[in-house]
């Protein structure tokens, strides 16, 4: 029995292993960014410390955006 052309799967990329790598290496890396500086941070008033651990636990996600869009594409932006 042969595979209709509309559902023979796609090709697997080598794109989305190494993408998943850089991402847990840069997440690793963030982690110990910020634990580097927890003593800095542990000094600042309760609520300025409270913020920057907010901003820091959202932060890095952001630059994960145009990895996970080339890991799916192959491409860096979505023009």
């Amino acid at each position: 029995m042969d595979i209709a052309p509309h559902r023979v799967p796609p090709e697997p990329s080598w794109r989305k292993p190494l993408g998943m790598l850089l991402m847990i290496l840069y997440i690793i890396l963030y982690a110990l960014a910020v634990s580097a500086l927890a003593d800095s941070i542990s000094a600042l008033p309760l609520w300025l410390e409270t913020i920057v651990y907010l901003v820091a636990g959202l932060a890095w996600i952001a630059p994960l955006k145009p990895a996970i869009l080339w890991m799916n594409t192959g491409r860096w932006s979505a023009k």
